[in-house]
């Protein structure tokens, strides 16, 4: 399951750095494709939560999009961004693929649905007085009772048959066999998506979309009935769509900041709003 994690993120990055291209040019100093999957899979945020050291803090990617004030990964998109063009700017590729990299995975995160859920909280509940066990990568997948029974009750909250971990891992797995075969012409940025992005910023943009997709109610309705047709339509015409396009604002966002394309009017007569 957690490879089909992987190369979700890896499929949306593929997709979006040709996108990107055909919206700038194929000549931007921007990374390649094969550049910006480097540092995803086994070098992205999810594999660092699961070989990181205990006490070490890592990325989560959670966010209540409905929460003004969970600002938390909306920070953690703009560090990306800022160290992005700053490496645009220097013609640092490799550190340029990293950061458009892991910008791109803190966005697709903070419009997955099942990182709308306060699964941090629900985590810690479980652990409860043990919470301090959090610090441990271990204890991601399990937490200690009072007794052998209270541990493996609470454990199977995390990793059973509906437990946090299991639910939030069904979920992304089931969005990914959605989107493989999907080629995602039609998330190819607007001039009115161009428009909006530089008229409210890209952390702004960031969050409306994530209010949006939460307003959808996507998770909430896979957690009670499973995967229907319906929700794996909204999955292929809505939220796919949108990641993809996210992403590519994201990386053009950057590219204009640092210089190495020309204002939006000049580079994007010929898309139609």
């Amino acid at each position: 399951m957690y490879a089909a994690v992987f190369h979700a993120h890896q499929k949306i990055d593929r997709v979006a750095s040709r996108l990107f291209n055909e919206l700038v040019g194929n000549d931007v100093a921007f990374p390649s494709a094969d550049l910006i999957l480097h540092f995803e899979g086994k070098r992205g945020p999810d594999a660092t939560r699961l070989k990181s050291t205990d006490g070490v803090e890592q990325p989560w990617h959670f966010i209540d999009p409905f929460d003004e004030d969970d600002v938390s990964l909306g920070e953690t998109v703009m560090e990306h961004h800022r160290q992005l063009v700053l490496a645009l700017k220097t013609g640092n590729r490799e550190r340029a693929a990293f950061e458009a990299a892991w910008l791109a995975h803190a966005l697709v995160d903070g419009l997955t649905p099942a990182h709308h859920y306060p699964y941090e909280r629900e985590l810690e509940m479980l652990h409860g007085e043990k919470r301090e066990n959090l610090k441990k990568v271990r204890y991601k997948f399990m937490a200690t009772g009072d007794s052998k029974r209270d541990t493996i009750r609470r454990s199977l909250r995390i990793i059973g048959p509906r437990g946090l971990l299991t639910t939030h891992t069904m979920f992304e797995a089931g969005a990914y066999m959605i989107m493989r075969p999907m080629r995602l012409n039609n998330a190819l940025p607007s001039n009115y998506d161009i428009e909006q992005l530089m008229s409210v910023g890209l952390r702004k943009y960031f969050h409306m979309q994530a209010r949006e997709v939460g307003a959808l109610g996507m998770f909430d309705m896979f957690c009670t009935v499973g995967w229907t047709p319906k929700l794996a339509r909204t999955v292929r015409r809505e939220l796919v769509p949108r990641m993809v396009k996210v992403v590519v604002l994201a990386w053009y966002a950057a590219a204009l900041d640092s210089g190495i394309i020309d204002q939006p009017e000049a580079k994007n007569a010929n898309h139609r709003r």
